[in-house]
């Protein structure tokens, strides 16, 4: 075998389509692209969402609500959740690096503690906010409770 005797296999090319090169192409005429208008046209481009003159999805949908921009999304931590947190992590300062170190929350999470469940440890709180309810479950249980911005 040599370098100038290497083929592809039978089958594995197909002849280039040649548009626009006269009838005898057998794609003559329009060279498969319908009659006249901007698509047939070089240079054709298309608006995004264009739909032909119909009204556009965006357009026939109605709109509803707002985002509101002061909104605080908190990742939120109740009290109930923070022995079996303890017991699986090994955690006795709930800080917000303890809680990323364990992936528990994400980097720019906002943590807040809420007072649903019972707490039985002892445990110090380094958070963002804090309810009522929880705080005084925590510090009945001997803990501390601290916010940080």
């Amino acid at each position: 075998m040599k370098l100038h005797s290497l083929k592809p296999a039978k089958g594995a090319t197909h002849k280039e389509k040649r548009l626009g090169r006269g009838e005898a192409s057998g794609k003559g005429g329009t060279s498969t692209k319908g009659n006249k208008g901007g698509q047939s046209r070089a240079g054709y481009k298309s608006k995004k969402a264009h739909e032909g003159g119909q009204m556009p999805i965006q357009r026939r949908i109605p709109k509803r609500g707002f985002t509101n921009i002061n909104r605080i999304d908190y990742k939120v931590i109740n009290v109930g959740q923070v022995d079996h947190y303890a017991e699986k992590y090994g955690i006795t300062e709930f800080s917000l690096q303890n809680l990323y170190i364990n992936g528990l929350v994400s980097q720019n999470d906002v943590v807040k503690v809420l007072g649903n469940g019972e707490i039985k440890g002892k445990f110090t709180f380094k958070v963002n906010a804090v309810s009522e309810k929880a705080k005084a479950a925590i510090e009945a249980a001997g803990g501390t409770v601290e916010i940080v911005k």
